[in-house]
């Protein structure tokens, strides 16, 4: 069994994790949890995938770029990511994350 940090976002639900995010010290404007939902809709991604992308744009962006989300949401989905890891190693082997 995987071992995970106590405040790890494993299983969190967008809200969730957008609300943990925010309570970390990150700042989503409106616009930005428009992308987000957008982003959800139009890819019909499951929240693990969405969450996952909103993780790497903000440590790739420093910021949150909601094209930049999209973008990568929509890569993560074509390429039938199903965890957080490999949505990470994904993200490393584009040259996203070091």
């Amino acid at each position: 069994m995987e071992s995970r940090r106590e405040d790890e976002p494993v299983e969190k639900s967008v809200e969730e994790y957008v609300k943990f995010l925010e309570a970390k010290g990150f700042a989503f404007g409106e616009d930005a949890i428009g992308f987000i939902y957008f982003g959800k809709r139009y890819t019909n991604a499951e929240d693990f995938l969405v969450n996952a992308a909103i993780e790497v744009t903000l440590k790739a962006q420093k910021t949150f770029d909601g094209s930049f989300y999209i973008s990568l949401l929509e890569n993560l989905k074509q390429q039938n990511i199903h965890s957080r890891a490999a949505a990470e190693s994904y993200a490393r082997k584009c040259g996203l994350l070091a």
